[in-house]
């Protein structure tokens, strides 16, 4: 049974070590790959279920000023840029910014059309509701990437403490905690 345990800790502490390298990285072209394909169906009229949302939540931010056509062309381009720039991982901190730029507009109708969001029964979210509520888990995403923009990374205390006992022994690792604290 011993062994057992000690073959799952270890399988666990090689699964976590890699989600530790890879995660951020799988994280961003995820991120990037959903930007990429809702802005692509913005630019196929009718094709976006947001499309006409986004439209008028456009109308009612710039306060008539730009067309529905030409807004929902902006909106597709802005998008398709943000995941284009996820997946290469290049110039990370204008690509954020834009990000964050994109949900301000995003969520705005949280706050411009809020009996349509959640018109359904016992004011459950309609369609487009759920559709601004998922936008809440691209921000989350957003902020964890802008978070290693400086260099932040994702540290598995567990596995470096798992890593000194094997190379070190169990009494080394015990006294460097003891100094750490």
């Amino acid at each position: 049974m011993k062994n057992l345990r000690f073959k799952l800790h270890r399988t666990e502490m090689r699964f976590t070590t890699w989600l530790v390298a890879h995660s951020l990285w799988l994280l961003r072209v995820s991120l990037g790959a959903i930007f990429l394909f809702f802005g692509v169906l913005k630019f196929v009229p009718g094709l976006s279920p947001a499309q006409d949302l986004a439209t008028r939540t456009t109308d009612v931010l710039s306060f008539g000023l730009v067309p529905a056509g030409l807004s929902i062309v902006v909106i597709a381009a802005l998008e398709c840029t943000i995941g284009l720039g996820l997946i290469s991982g290049r110039r990370m901190r204008l690509v954020l910014a834009l990000l964050g730029f994109q949900m301000i507009g995003a969520m705005s109708p949280l706050f411009l059309f809020p009996g349509e969001l959640f018109g359904g029964p016992f004011h459950a979210p309609t369609l487009e509701g759920q559709y601004v509520i998922k936008d809440v888990v691209l921000i989350s995403a957003g902020l964890v990437l802008g978070a290693t923009v400086h260099g932040g990374r994702i540290v598995s205390e567990r596995v470096r403490r798992a890593e000194d006992y094997t190379r070190y022994g169990a009494r080394t690792t015990e006294s460097r905690l003891s100094k750490s604290l």
